[in-house]
Order: C-alpha cells, then structure tokens, then sequence
C-alpha cells in the first residue's frame, strides 16, 4: 500500500485537502463545553417545612424518609442532614448506574412516604446531578427597589437568558417576595364586636369563581361567567361585612396594604442588595457562544433598565479558555520545538518544514473524528489532545530519520524505511493508548471524565501514526528528495557521550543491577511519606468564607454583620457576594444554608491578596463574635465540584455506644478535649442553636375554655404567619395574611386570646416559656445517627495523631468514634491509581509480547518502569509536591511514553541479530555489536523525539494561576519521568538485553 501512494502524490494531496476542509467544518460544530455529558452518581432529595426545628424535620420527616430511600437498588450510601425548616439526603449510587432509571424509583419511592409525611409538609425537590448542571458563570443584578427588581428578575430578565439557545436553565436566589398584610384596629373591632374569625369567614366568601352558566337565546347559546376573584389589595379593602344589622367595609376597621415579605434568606454584592443568577449552558452549544450571547443580552438589558447593575462572577469559563489558550500554544510551541531539534540535528528548511505540517495535521483529523464520535471539546478531552500534542511529532520523526539513514532517497528506499520502522510505531501507539484504558475504571465520577481524555490521546496518536506513515513519506520523497543526513558537531559529541555511558555500563553491570534494585526499594520506603490527596493545591484569588454565628439571628441582623466583616476588608476586596440564609436556588450547586449561617464570595487581585484577607476575617469575627464558627475553602471550580467528595481532611463520628446521637455535652467535651491537645489545629466548637419550647398547662385551657386549635392559631396570628389566602399573578404568589407578626418573643406571652365566651385570657395564664440547647445540624446515614466534628487543614500525620487521640480519649467512654474523610478517600484513590498503573503494565506486557513473539523481551523493556516510578517519586517528596490524581496520571502517561523508545531500540536490535546470524565467523555481528550499532541507529530518533515532548511540556512548569497549577504535577510527572526514561532507554535497556541473552 505504501508504494502504491510513493506514486500517487496528487491523489494523496486532494485527499488531504478534502480532509483538512471537512475538519475546519467540523471544528465549528463541535460542541464546547466545560465537562462531558456525564451523570454524577447522586442523587439530592430537599425536604423543607417552615418553621420546625432540626429535631422535628429529622424525626417525623427526614428519617423516615430516609429508611425509605435506604430500599432504592443499586445504593451505596445514603446521607442525612436535618436543620432548621429543611433536610437534605444524599443518595450515592455505584458509578455507572443509570441514573435516570434510579431518578424515577426514588420519586416512586417518595410518593409512597408522602402519606406518612406530615400533611403541611410538601413534597420533597428531587435533584438529578449532573456534570453540566453546574454553573458556567453568575450574573448578580443590583439596584432598583428589592420588590419590583425581583418581579423583573423572575418574570423578564431570566426568561430572556433562557430564550437564547446556548443556555438550558437559569437558577436564581435572593427574591424579595412581598404579602398583603391585614392589621385589624383592635379599638374599632372591639366596638363593631367583629373578629378575627369574622375577617377570615368574610374573604373567604368573597374570593370564589363559580362554575360556568349557559343560557340559550334563539339560535344562539352564551356563556354566563360568575367572578368574584380576590386579586389586589383594593379588592380585600372593599370586602363588606353584615354584623349585628350593621354593613362595614374591611377598610373601615382594618389598615390593609402591600409589605415586603419576610425574608428567610438575603443575597448581597458589594454590599447591595442582589439577586444572583446560575446560569446553566445548553450541553451541545458553544461556549465562545454562549459568552458572545450574554455579552450581547447583558448591554442590552443594561440600555433597558439603566437603573440596574449587572456583574458576572463566579466564571467557570476562564478554566476552560485557558485550556485552549494551551492547547494553541502547545500546538505554535510543539511546531517550533520540532522545527528547531530537526534543522539541530538533522540540518536543512524541508524537513523540519514537512514536520510542522504533520502537526496541524494530525490535530485536524482527530478534531474531524471527534466530531463523527459524538465527543465535546471540553477541559478533559483538551487535556488529552494538549498532551496529545508533544507525541503527535515523534511519528514523523522516527519514520524521517529512518530515511536518512538509508543514504540515498528514492522509491525503494522510502518504502522500505517506512516498512522497518510501522510496526514497532503501531506497537508505541498501542502501549501509550493502553495506559489510558484503565483510567476509565476509577472509581467515582473520575472514570467517566477520564474516557474523554483516553479518547483525546488515542484517536490523536492514531492520525499522526496515519499521518507519519501514509502522509510523510510522499512529501519526503517529493521535496526532500536530495536531503542527506549530516554530521554535526551536536551529534558528534552526542554519539561521544553516548558512547561513553554505554562502555560504562557495560563494565558495570553490577552497579546497574543495584541501582535498579535500590529504586524497587526506594518506591516501597517512599510511598509513606509522600504526602497524599485526591487534587493538587491551587491558588486562587477568590474564596469562600462560610460562617456559622452559633446564634439564633434572624437573617437581617446575619446580613449586618457579614457586612461588617466584609467592610473591614473592603480595600483588597474587589468583588463580594455573599449569601445569608436559607436560598432559593432549584439545584444543588450552592451550599445549604440556615438563617444564622452564611456563605461568603470574595475575589482579590492576587492568591496571596486572598490569603492575607481571608486571614483577616477569621481574626476580625474571632474577637468581636467569639462563639462564631468560620471556614474557608478555594471558590469551587469545575475540577473540585467534580472530584471534590465535599469531606474535610478529617471528620470524626460519635455515637453512644448503645447506637443513637451522644447528647452535646458529650460531643462537646471530646472537642474541647481536642482543642487543648491540639492547640495549633482548627478544631471547631459544636454547632448548637438555642430553642423556645412552649409548654401549655392542660388544666388551665380546659377552665378557660380555650382549645388548641385557637392557641396556635392565635400565636400564628401574632407571629404574622397566617396565611389565609395566595394570589397567584403570573409566576408569582402574594400571601394574605391577618397580623403584624413584629412580636418579640419576650412580649408574646404578654397578649390575650379569646375564648368561646368573649372573655380575654392572658397566654401567660396558659403557657410557659423554657429555653433549651441542641445541634444545629442532625446528620445520619445508613449507620444510624451520630454527631460529627469536621477537621480542616490537617496533615496526613496530624489526623493520624488525633485519631489516636480520639480512639484513646473515648475508650471506656458511653461514646464510641469513627473516622472518615479525604484522610481515607485520598489514600483509596492513589491505591486505585497504582492498580490503575499496574493495570496499564499488563496490558503492555501483552502487546509487547505479541508483537516480539517473546516473554523475556516485554520484561526488558517494562523494567525501566521501576527506575522511572522512583525517581519521580523521589522528585515529588523532595520538592514537596503530593501524589494526587494529576501527578499520578503523569506518572502513568509516562510510563506509557517512555518505553516507545525502548521498543524502537530493541525492534533494531532484533532485526540486526537474526539479519547477521549468531555466530562470530568473519561477515556477522556479535550481540555486543548488534546492541552497539542499534544504539547508534537509534540515537537521534530517542534524542530528538524525548526533546519535543519535553519541551512542549515545559512551559506548563509554573503555578501562576488555577488552569497552570493542576497542569503543574502532571508535567512535573511527565518531564522527570521522560528525562530518566530516555536515559534508561539508552543505557539500561541495550544492557539487560545483552546480558539475558549472552547466556543463550
């Protein structure tokens, strides 16, 4: 087939402008996207009921709930949190469960629960979570009046983001809701003898539509239509009332009018009144599409309402533009890192020109495949092509070099170089795609994500293999023709070095044998000490500051104080949006929140500028709020809402040993026991809240004659949360309530209620007040309940240390403890990863022994993999970098590189040892000289293939920014693995080849 295109270079070249025409229109209908479209394995069911405390919720609503859920197939972990007017449970399915299949059985489950709920409560949000549901940015809106700036958001501006056809969904939070307060004038109700049960009856009445009339009139038949909806304030103001033979308007004793709503939650940016906006992309729409649209609708929306501000934040696209920034870099870099080692090594303008071709190329081609395969173009598959990229060269210069050496340029010998050199390629494609494959069987989310990087490489390798084989080899022979390899004084004094090292090694074999055997036992020593964690420390220059006040505060005096803070680092602040209590947003891409709690965005100049503000906050509520409790975590990017599991470093489970919750003074006195014996740790105090409980004396209601039914409904009237009647105006409701609701708690009892006979009865007469401690949240799972201390910011030694702790301080105690956390999840993935890693090894030991027909010469080669994994790993302990999944992919990707040139090598040596014979008779090449010609063969091809690679990774050395610093462990890994390996390859590999072999 090959010398069949040698003659057909017109035919080969409108093949490939055909091609290169179908992947430009290709690369426009790509989707871009942040991540694939994949399924995260849980599954959020939200319960809520206003006005319950968390022992409520979880008792007569959450736990039964969750014993409920606990029989849905396929579980594996279910999850509880109750807190004030809410509960949350978590479903975690196994990875790769249909999970639109479970999302039907959880709601079946939930509508058989229902009758057992209580019957105020609503039916519990079911969320099915998903990668592309997570926010590409948030827009906050500012300015205007709370009330009608939310009518617009809700029913105008949001509607218009949804129209635009990049996005799927806009989420928002921070509403002002508004009620129409009926405040009766106690004066005049006393003198009409009216009450508040009269009031009630009268609106009732009033607000009915009757079913429809018909009267027929000759040939002709109409409809008669009875309306007497109650819609506005104006038509509750002329509701008439017939008492005692006197007709009274509602306006005549009651003062009605339009109020803003209680607020159980409140948005701020900048300091102002805010409403945020999650806006969620469309899966198969464009980014740069999607930014241009909203670009386009916030200009116009700002001409439209002058009065409002708009500000984006929160951008999740930056992490995705800085992937394509690199992987147009890396494309322009790997061009000219090529250009400049062929013209260094080779010498001459075509050949260095024929190689940066085959680069943009092979990129258009898999550009064109991804398109046909139904793959996005996304941060994970981009890192596949960017690494993609720096191998994509090494084909053409193999299959180039091969030429040379032929010495001359025609028909025959570029046929046969090509044929020499395409089946241990095909062998290298193969054995760097194979450590890919196993990525996809992570567990978690991170295998499903990882198949689009596999996919990147694998398709990328095989059109540059296409490419270097089919594509180089007409061009070389069309324009290269008269090209002759070169002795340069590089190559001379690379070909001295080289030969240098490789007596060495061949006088030293047993140096080599203790070197190789120091390195297995450096892995082994090693591994325990390397730090460990699921993703690599980045810097930001944002933050999220989350503060529990440990005070029972309602939402506008939470909203004063973070203000507060907020203002007293306002000069290094450049962006604020904070969110106080409880939120509206529909999915669960915020934290949930109780109204004495609240979540703090900040964005600086610089990560350092973060770090210093986020310091100063904690040290400003530390001394004016000394019961609040404050974390601080990076602002959640793309990569940590996928693979973050939400754990701290540390999370300490307590149980009474008989099974159940421990009382808090029992959690308490284990935490205050941890904070005097780790004083340098942040060891969080016990979230507790401070409850009223009403106690109702049955004796005095039944001589009073007061029923309970009229003592809640009468504390409901004085507390302003009767609603009698909603009116429904478009996609808003606007509640009808009877009273103030402006009582304190300690002027409550103080009020009357009357009974049957007319008679004012004091509530003191009736109730007492006691006040009473208890969590603030209530977690449970599938192992019942327990309290949880949660550890932040601790080494793997000092969570080793205060587990021992814990472990000694409970024993003999009615408490028990357990641990979990990113201590254990982070140990369980890099376990995983090695398996990963191991995997990857007996997959190219099959290939490799395959294509050699040999089971000695795959262990050969795989043997440099045990030199390569200790150095890296005795690079990353020295540099105090951490094993983490990216650093870890690097140490699997190289080990899937650097062989490639180990197999060049011993494919040369094997095919000059049988071409010679055996024998030492005069004519033949010993196996000494058959390693040390094959050496010299494949001298530049190794050199020249390990610098491209390396130095189109070498710029991602830096830590700069968020995209630069997850690319950092992973290049790290690569370049100090490749930079050994081409060494090993080099020396070690033509050794243990002519020592196992010797002996035959």
């Amino acid at each position: 087939m090959i010398h069949t295109i040698l003659h057909r270079p017109i035919a080969v070249t409108m093949t490939l402008i055909a091609i290169v025409t179908l992947g430009v229109l290709a690369l426009g209908r790509i989707p871009v996207s942040l991540m694939p479209d994949i399924d995260v394995p849980r599954i959020v069911v939200q319960m809520s009921a206003q006005g319950c405390s968390a022992r409520e919720i979880e008792q007569s609503m959450v736990g039964p709930m969750r014993r409920q859920l606990s029989q849905v197939a396929g579980l594996k972990d279910v999850e509880s949190t109750s807190r004030t007017d809410a509960g949350i449970i978590t479903l975690t399915f196994s990875p790769g469960s249909d999970m639109g299949l479970l999302f039907i059985e959880v709601n079946e489950k939930i509508d058989r629960a229902m009758s057992s709920m209580p019957k105020e409560m609503e039916r519990p949000k079911v969320m099915k979570i998903g990668a592309l549901d997570i926010p590409a940015f948030n827009v906050d809106v500012t300015g205007g009046k709370p009330e009608q700036t939310s009518r617009l958001v809700s029913n105008v501006i949001s509607k218009r983001m949804e129209q635009l056809p990049e996005v799927a969904m806009v989420d928002y939070s921070g509403l002002t809701g508004t009620r129409i307060t009926i405040q009766p004038d106690e004066a005049r109700e006393s003198l009409s003898g009216i009450t508040n049960a009269d009031i009630e009856k009268a609106i009732s009445d009033n607000n009915i539509v009757l079913e429809t009339l018909s009267v027929q009139d000759g040939i002709y038949r109409y409809s008669i239509h009875f309306d007497s909806q109650i819609l506005s304030v104006r038509d509750i103001e002329n509701i008439y009332l017939r008492h005692n033979g006197r007709l009274l308007q509602l306006k005549d004793i009651c003062k009605v009018e339009e109020t803003a709503a209680v607020r159980k939650g409140i948005v701020s940016s900048d300091g102002n009144d805010a409403i945020t906006m999650a806006v969620i992309k469309q899966s198969d729409a464009q980014m740069n599409d999607l930014q241009q649209s909203m670009d386009t609708l916030i200009s116009q929306l700002t001409r439209d309402y002058p009065e409002l501000h708009f500000a984006v934040t929160r951008d999740q696209t930056q992490l995705l533009s800085y992937s394509m920034h690199n992987l147009e870099w890396n494309l322009v870099l790997g061009i000219v890192m090529a250009s400049i080692v062929l013209f260094v090594f080779i010498g001459g303008r075509r050949l260095p020109m024929l190689v940066a071709i085959s680069i943009p190329l092979s990129l258009i081609l898999t550009l064109l495949c991804f398109y046909l395969m139904g793959i996005s173009l996304n941060i994970i598959s981009l890192s596949g092509l960017i690494l993609g990229v720096g191998m994509i060269v090494d084909n053409a210069i193999i299959v180039i070099d091969n030429i040379l050496q032929k010495g001359t340029c025609n028909e025959h010998t570029v046929n046969s170089a090509v044929k020499e050199v395409v089946m241990p390629m095909l062998s290298s494609v193969l054995t760097t795609c194979s450590v890919f494959i196993p990525l996809i069987f992570l567990s978690g989310t991170a295998g499903a994500l990882f198949y689009d990087q596999a996919m990147g490489i694998t398709i990328a390798l095989f059109c540059s293999l296409a490419v270097a084989a089919f594509v180089v080899p007409v061009y070389h022979l069309l324009l290269c023709r008269k090209c002759r390899p070169r002795d340069s004084k590089v190559n001379m004094w690379l070909m001295s070095f080289y030969e240098k090292g490789m007596r060495y090694t061949l006088r030293h074999p047993k140096t080599m044998a203790g070197i190789f055997s120091g390195c297995a036992v450096m892995i082994v020593i090693l591994l325990p000490f390397i730090p460990k964690e699921r993703m690599p420390e980045t810097p930001h220059d944002d933050a999220l500051v989350t503060i529990d006040w440990n005070a029972g505060i309602v939402p506008e005096e939470n909203n004063r104080r973070v203000n507060e803070v907020l203002g007293h680092v306002k000069e290094s602040v450049k962006a604020s949006t904070s969110m106080v209590g409880g939120q509206d947003f529909m999915l669960s891409h915020t934290k949930n929140i109780t109204g004495s709690e609240a979540v703090c965005y900040i964005k600086c100049a610089s990560a350092e500028d973060c770090d210093v503000t986020v310091e100063k906050m904690k040290r400003y509520i530390a001394r004016h709020y000394p019961e609040a409790k404050v974390e601080s975590e990076l602002a959640a990017n793309i990569f940590d809402m996928i693979f973050s599991t939400g754990e701290p470093d540390l999370q300490i489970r307590l149980q009474k040993r008989e099974g159940g919750r421990p009382e808090v003074a029992q959690t308490r006195m284990v935490t205050d026991s941890l904070q005097r014996r780790f004083p340098r740790t942040d060891v969080p105090p016990v979230s507790t809240e401070t409850y009223i409980r009403y106690r109702t004396d049955a004796e005095q209601m039944a001589y009073y004659g007061v029923t309970y039914r009229q003592l809640y409904s009468r504390l409901k009237e004085l507390l302003g949360t009767g609603n009698i009647y909603e009116i429904n105006t478009g996609g808003e409701s606007v509640p009808v309530v009877i009273g103030g609701g402006d009582n304190e708690s300690g002027m409550l009892l103080g009020n009357t209620i009357t009974n049957g006979n007319g008679t004012d009865i004091p509530l003191a007469y009736l109730v007492t007040e006691s006040r009473s401690e208890d969590y603030k949240h209530l977690v449970a799972s599938a192992d019942g309940e327990f309290s949880v201390i949660n550890i932040d910011n601790a080494s793997d030694r000092k969570s080793e240390e205060m587990m021992e702790y814990v472990t000694a301080v409970t024993d003999g105690s009615p408490v028990k403890a357990s641990f979990r956390g990113g201590y254990f999840s982070s140990r369980s993935m890099i376990g995983e990863l090695f398996m990963v890693l191991a995997v990857a090894v007996l997959l190219l030991y099959f290939i490799l022994a395959a294509q050699f027909e040999s089971i000695v010469q795959p262990m050969i080669i795989l043997a440099e993999i045990v030199i390569d994994v200790a150095i890296v790993m005795l690079a990353l302990f020295v540099f105090g970098e951490s094993l983490n999944i990216m650093s870890m992919i690097g140490i699997v990707v190289a080990c899937g590189i650097i062989i490639n040139d180990s197999i060049l090598k011993v494919d040369t040596i094997n095919r000059l040892y049988r071409r010679h014979g055996k024998g030492r008779c005069s004519g033949n090449i010993a196996l000494l000289r058959a390693v040390v010609v094959a050496g010299h063969r494949r001298l530049k091809p190794i050199i020249m293939t390990s610098l491209t690679t390396v130095l189109a990774i070498v710029p991602f050395l830096s830590r700069g920014d968020m995209g630069s610093a997850l690319q950092y462990p992973l290049s790290f890994a690569i370049i100090t693995g490749m930079t050994v390996g081409t060494l090993v390859s080099l020396f070690f590999v033509p050794l243990m080849y002519y020592i196992i072999y010797r002996k035959r």
